[in-house]
């Protein structure tokens, strides 16, 4: 497995292309491969163990056979042969600074058109009270994302980052999606890498990885068309990957998207990844239909939920590290992804709201003691780290 050492960033990741052949005490019990041959998985097997690329067609048929511990061992081979029993987590605060937004999303639940009752921003003295209720937690990482507000200028998200900063100089702040980005590049009057370098300068450190969705330009007419087209999106992502800035990726799945449409997305990753090499981590994100409009759709299923960690680790051979988040699927869930090729467990977030308004009954944080005891319990070792992967601590 080898390293690589980003000089932008002194970030320490893995390089970016397919995984090694495995070793031969990495295969599968020979029970297990009986029942690989039957399930008809052979050929894909064969080539998790050559550490060649999978196909569209694999990625399909990993979502069509009902045998997910097949599949999950399989995604375990590779999350073992890239980052051994370490399992990460970090300590981190979120910070939901708008829920006032325009674009509509029949998904979201967080919401609030300009006007609408239960609209808020926060400015300065809601920031700074946000973080005084958390003065006894040592934190490392702010996560700040939010609804696309039409009205906010592009100097308060500057003056966002710079107040963060003066609160706690050495917090990382992972902020702004895309769409967020497309946003303040319009307010800027800029191009898109001024902007970036202006917010670089403000004291923005990396990017999260939401607001893609699904990259399928039928979902994205149905569910979210004021947002940025999949095509943008990935424009957006190499620009701030061409700046110096990491970032994550995410799949919003359990709606109306088809196994076909999934495969296709990871496909849309991984080519930007090879292009890149700036993702960190594939993060599924677990719809919840509830206060949404689209309500009527069932909540997904942990089935569901470990085959797309398991298939996102298999398709994903260039990610380093794929996430099972607690606050979607639950901390005892996300436990039990660390054998289906998850290696991270996000942090102790406290207190998100975008996911909990649309019916999560998750709980607001983790402590760091009960991180340990999940991912011990799972037979791994926990490690602490910063945004960039960097080590923290070792439990």
């Amino acid at each position: 497995m080898s390293i690589t050492v980003d000089s932008d960033l002194n970030a320490v990741s893995l390089t970016p292309t397919p995984v090694a052949p495995t070793k031969a005490d990495d295969r599968l019990p020979s029970y297990m491969e009986h029942q690989v041959q039957r399930a008809g998985l052979a050929s894909i097997y064969d080539k998790v163990l050559a550490g060649e690329r999978l196909s569209h067609a694999d990625g399909v048929a990993l979502y069509d056979t009902r045998e997910l511990n097949l599949v999950g061992a399989m995604a375990n081979i590779v999350r073992e042969r890239k980052n051994g029993d370490l399992t990460y987590f970090n300590r981190n605060l979120h910070i939901n600074y708008t829920n006032i937004c325009n674009k509509q999303c029949l998904f979201c639940a967080f919401d609030r058109l300009p006007g609408e009752e239960g609209g808020y921003v926060m400015y300065e003295d809601e920031i700074t009270e946000r973080f005084a209720r958390f003065d006894g937690h040592e934190i490392h990482e702010v996560h700040m994302v939010a609804g696309i507000h039409p009205r906010l200028p592009f100097e308060y998200y500057t003056n966002l980052l710079r107040h963060v900063k003066k609160i706690r100089p050495n917090i990382h702040i992972k902020a702004f999606t895309m769409i967020e980005l497309a946003q303040m590049q319009r307010l800027s009057k800029l191009s898109l890498e001024e902007t970036i370098y202006a917010l670089k300068e403000a004291g923005l450190d990396s990017c999260p990885g939401g607001g893609c969705e699904v990259l399928s330009d039928r979902v994205h007419k149905e569910l979210f068309r004021l947002k940025l087209k999949p095509e943008q999106w990935l424009e957006t992502q190499r620009t701030v990957h061409k700046c110096g800035l990491k970032s994550n990726a995410t799949l919003l799945y359990g709606h109306i998207e088809t196994m076909d449409e999934r495969v296709t997305h990871f496909e849309r990753l991984r080519e930007l990844q090879d292009e890149t090499g700036g993702f960190q981590t594939f993060i599924p994100l677990a719809f919840h239909p509830d206060n949404t409009e689209i309500s009527h759709l069932p909540p997904t299923t942990g089935f569901d939920d470990l085959k797309n960690i398991a298939v996102g680790r298999l398709m994903l051979d260039n990610f380093p590290h794929i996430k099972g988040y607690w606050t979607m699927i639950s901390p005892r869930l996300a436990q039990v992804s660390l054998s289906y090729g998850s290696d991270d467990m996000d942090g102790t977030i406290l207190e998100e709201k975008i996911t909990h308004e649309a019916g999560a009954l998750t709980p607001q944080e983790i402590t760091l003691d009960y991180f340990v005891h999940l991912i011990k319990e799972a037979g791994r070792i926990p490690v602490e780290r910063d945004t960039i992967y960097n080590e923290i601590q070792r439990f």
